[in-house]
């Protein structure tokens, strides 16, 4: 597959990320792109998403390829199409082909990668079958969701390091799939007075962004359960007094991911109640926007949320107590269980694959605080980094009807007055911001998060 790119930017982009990266190894290190898993028999595979550590180096979403990367230099290994395979795809590019546009020194087939192996480092793939050949091929287990040793330590911190922060060419994708991410939303906001279910919203959204031939960065949520934090079930009816909770968001082409929750009344018009807790929600929001810049801690505009939310749960006297003290005990996350968000950039949630190595500040650890220990970012910020913002407000039934937290929050938390919000299950606000020199950009920004805005928008 070619990607519309010009062969000279494509190129030029890789080969200064590969001597990045080469700046900061002295081994080599081989990357797998993964393979197609099929559904039920070869021809009818899973839609293919390649190892993201492979795209940042290679660009091209290739399917059972590697590549060799040694001294700034690049390996191609990819297998030519089959001579039959033509009836089916139509004509493929070569390896070769390939290898020129992504401006790899070289081009091999996947035979000759064993003779390669030596003293390389790796990260795992996703896919089993993939994992399973890295394993079997450098004699050492190779495992997903285990944290890497020895040299493959020392190249996922490498990796972790340049993709912290996003060059131009990422951010040019970023600021596609941030676009293309907003008109879903208005798709989906447009498209609610005439949906029955939550999969007619769902399909206007995803419609937009298959239109610009994108695919979801994620599995979509449009849910009027917005309780349920991920949830990816979209058979329940659209009824007047629900709230549609919508976290949907388009990848690029190339991978790149934008990310994005809005939460709107089915009606068009929000209820006095769900009006207030949106609007505590939308000042956390902005409060915590406002807050970033360079040097900033990102756990700190964690905790800003935390006191935002909590001043305005005590102003609408849910919460009980001086707001400090509640944000202390984790009375907020009683409501805000999660953290106020994570790195984006070719996975949407960045890196993750690699555990809390990315995340996480070399040296700490997460906190096993009820209001903490969800935290995703636990770093300062820098240029260049995208990170999202998504504060929310959930009536979790696991949470608030568990014995021990009715128990231990008795005294600061007004029940009676919590039962008049009965009508607000689950409310998120989420936008992607990029730090920049002096302070930040809202990428996502064009689509609007005011309740006024929003209820304009469901009754066009």
């Amino acid at each position: 597959m070619f990607i519309q790119q010009t062969s000279t930017s494509l190129a030029d982009t890789l080969r200064l990320r590969r001597q990045q990266l080469a700046n900061l190894i002295d081994f080599p290190a081989i990357l797998w792109s993964g393979s197609n898993s099929s559904r039920n028999f070869p021809a009818n595979p899973f839609p293919f998403r390649a190892s993201s550590h492979f795209l940042y180096f290679a660009g091209l979403p290739l399917s059972q390829a590697a590549i060799h990367l040694e001294a700034g230099k690049l390996e191609l290994f990819m297998d030519d199409p089959s001579p039959g395979s033509a009836l089916w795809h139509g004509e493929m590019p070569t390896c070769e082909e390939i290898a020129e546009k992504i401006g790899a020194d070289a081009a091999r087939p996947m035979a000759e990668l064993e003779s390669w192996l030596q003293d390389a480092a790796t990260l795992a793939v996703q896919d089993a079958a993939t994992w399973t050949q890295q394993s079997q091929l450098l004699n050492r287990w190779v495992l997903p969701q285990s944290p890497p040793q020895g040299i493959d330590l020392e190249l996922a911190k490498a990796i972790v390091s340049l993709r912290l922060t996003h060059d131009e060419a990422a951010l040019t994708q970023l600021r596609k799939a941030a676009a293309v991410t907003v008109e879903a939303h208005k798709a989906g906001m447009a498209a609610t007075p005439q949906a029955k279910l939550e999969a007619e919203v769902r399909a206007a959204m995803e419609g937009v962004i298959i239109a610009h031939n994108m695919t979801t960065s994620y599995n979509s949520i449009v849910t009027v359960h917005g309780e349920v934090l991920h949830n990816e079930q979209y058979h329940h009816p659209l009824q007047a007094g629900d709230l549609l909770l919508a976290d949907v968001g388009a990848e690029t082409e190339t991978g790149w991911a934008g990310d994005v929750t809005r939460t709107w009344p089915v009606s068009g018009k929000f209820s006095s109640t769900q009006r207030d807790i949106y609007n505590v929600v939308l000042a956390a929001h902005d409060a915590c926007i406002a807050k970033i810049q360079p040097s900033v801690e990102y756990g700190d505009i964690h905790l800003l949320a935390a006191m935002v939310i909590a001043e305005g749960l005590v102003e609408l006297d849910i919460l009980q107590g001086n707001p400090q003290d509640l944000v202390e005990m984790d009375a907020h996350a009683l409501f805000f269980p999660h953290g106020i968000g994570h790195l984006l950039g070719l996975d949407v949630h960045d890196m993750e694959d690699l555990g809390d190595l990315a995340g996480y500040e070399e040296g700490r650890q997460r906190s096993d605080r009820f209001g903490l220990g969800y935290l995703r970012l636990n770093r300062p910020l820098r240029p260049g980094m995208l990170v999202t913002i998504e504060p929310g407000f959930y009536q979790v039934p696991a949470i608030l009807n568990d014995t021990n937290i009715r128990s231990k929050y008795q005294n600061v938390v007004n029940w009676q007055r919590l039962s008049e919000f009965a009508d607000v299950r689950g409310i998120r606000i989420e936008d992607d911001v990029l730090v920049t020199a002096v302070g930040s950009e809202v990428l996502t920004g064009a689509l609007p998060n005011d309740a006024d805005t929003i209820e304009n928008l469901v009754n066009v």
